[in-house]
């Protein structure tokens, strides 16, 4: 057995991430907004606020009612043009949450699964290469770890 199957399957880091990016933009006295990719499945925007595909959308405390940044959406009324709508964005298309006013904020990273299958169905290798990591004779290996990529 694989040590992936020894923990349960995690949810998405990516509300996390955006939730905690909010807070922090909004701690610093700054406006959050989000970049989101319209073409995504799920996503209720005004029509006229898209271009190229895509949406900012200024998630401000002051800019709109009733906002929650749930596990999978984001959801709000906002006025476009003076005109109040209801907005529904799937945390997959979520691709950037930024300040307005200097930049600074983060593109969400794309959630990573854990091995797939091959094309064929064929179940994924295990860790230590030989397909059979329980067996006899099999030695024991150490739990993997994460790893961390610095970014600049």
């Amino acid at each position: 057995m694989s040590n992936e199957e020894n923990f349960p399957a995690m949810t998405s880091h990516r509300p996390y991430l955006l939730r905690a990016l909010y807070e922090w933009i909004a701690d610093n006295g700054m406006t959050p907004h989000l970049l989101v990719d319209a073409e995504q499945p799920g996503v209720r925007v005004p029509a006229h606020t898209v271009k190229d595909g895509k949406v900012v959308l200024n998630v401000a405390e002051r800019a709109v009612v009733r906002l929650q940044l749930d596990n999978d959406s984001v959801r709000f009324s906002a006025r476009f043009g003076g005109v109040s709508h209801p907005v529904d964005v799937p945390m997959a298309a979520v691709v950037a949450i930024y300040a307005r006013e200097t930049g600074q904020g983060m593109v969400l990273p794309e959630d990573v699964g854990g091995p797939q299958p091959d094309p064929d169905g064929n179940p994924p290798p295990s860790p230590d290469g030989d397909g059979n990591g329980d067996g006899p004779g099999a030695e024991p290996t150490s739990p993997k770890r994460g790893h961390l990529r610095v970014v600049k």
